[in-house]
């Protein structure tokens, strides 16, 4: 819902269109996500900015936290023809609008970031030997119904080494025993710098990361855990949910920290059961909401919707 006291921006938006400038949406496009200490007049400045830029917002959601004072913000935006289309304008015209930002993100105390609409986060892909969530994110990612590339695959096994080759993605075995821990997680961040990744997923990866690891990656790595948190934690969550006659399966993925299974949630899903499933049944439906939670996950994460907030995460989706 907009702000009624910033309504008129956007009528000054229509009206600085009908007075000659180029058709909106024809240039390239791009996302700001920013949150600040709540205020009035946010919204409106934001939208002076775009207008005084030539720019024509085609999405634009918010959140008011009143309770914590804190508002939150997403704005997809388009350049005219005026300002430069799709061809036209590069990363140095990206750049560029950064800087003009930046005096009014400074005013407002903005935490804030500005990326094309159609760039690809790269990422990097931890998994161990369940292959269901990473053959999916791989299929996603090489479809482009996720703004994702997969940069690479690293594994504590080297069991799915022909299905990353498959897809034509690098696959790096990093063993892991108790002795080598320290090493591996080593071994692991140097991977994240050389392939430039932005996001680690965690695919089933069954491994804890070390509280040094997880500050590092903090903000830049989600998990798939296998029930709806926090429930059943730990070894065959689908025999402990059959055990105890559960009538929902889920899944949750949340950002990693050094809390084990319990950083800020992302997503979950939850699908109904009943007494005639057997475990095998609960894992085969339990896959498949694991799945959805950490496709849901890495594409809001991508698509710059998720704000951390403390211990909480606001979507704005």
């Amino acid at each position: 819902m907009i702000r009624t006291e910033e309504k008129p921006t956007f009528a000054a938006q229509a009206e600085g269109r009908a007075r000659g400038a180029q058709t909106p949406g024809t240039g390239a496009e791009f996302v700001l996500t920013l949150h600040c200490p709540d205020s009035l007049g946010i919204v409106r400045s934001v939208a002076d900015f775009l207008l005084r830029q030539e720019c024509y917002i085609v999405d634009l959601k918010q959140f008011g936290d009143r309770t914590a004072g804190h508002f939150f913000m997403r704005v997809h935006f388009a350049a005219t023809a005026s300002t430069g289309d799709t061809a036209a304008v590069d990363r140095s015209a990206v750049d560029q609008l950064r800087d003009s930002f930046a005096p009014l993100a400074g005013e407002w105390n903005m935490d804030w970031r500005l990326e094309r609409h159609d760039r690809r986060q790269r990422i990097l892909v931890m998994v161990s030997r369940y292959d269901h969530c990473l053959n999916d994110l791989l299929v996603r990612a090489r479809s482009g119904e996720l703004p994702v590339e997969i940069a690479a695959v690293v594994s504590n096994h080297p069991d799915l080494e022909g299905l990353a080759a498959w897809h034509g993605v690098p696959f790096h075995h990093i063993p892991v025993t108790p002795e080598t821990k320290a090493e591996a997680e080593a071994g692991l961040l140097k991977l994240v710098d050389a392939y430039a990744v932005e996001l680690v997923v965690l695919a089933r990866y069954m491994q804890v990361l070390s509280d040094s690891a997880t500050a590092r990656l903090a903000g830049r790595a989600i998990n798939i855990h296998h029930s709806f948190l926090p429930s059943f934690k730990g070894a065959k969550p689908y025999h402990q949910a059959h055990e105890r006659g559960v009538k929902t399966v889920g899944a949750t993925a949340h950002y990693v920290n050094s809390e084990l299974d319990e950083g800020p949630i992302i997503a979950q899903q939850v699908i109904e059961v009943d007494h005639t499933y057997t475990p095998a049944d609960l894992v085969s439906v339990g896959k498949d909401a694991e799945c959805r939670a950490l496709t849901n996950a890495v594409r809001w994460h991508a698509e710059g919707r998720i704000i951390l907030s403390g211990n909480r995460t606001v979507i704005l989706r």
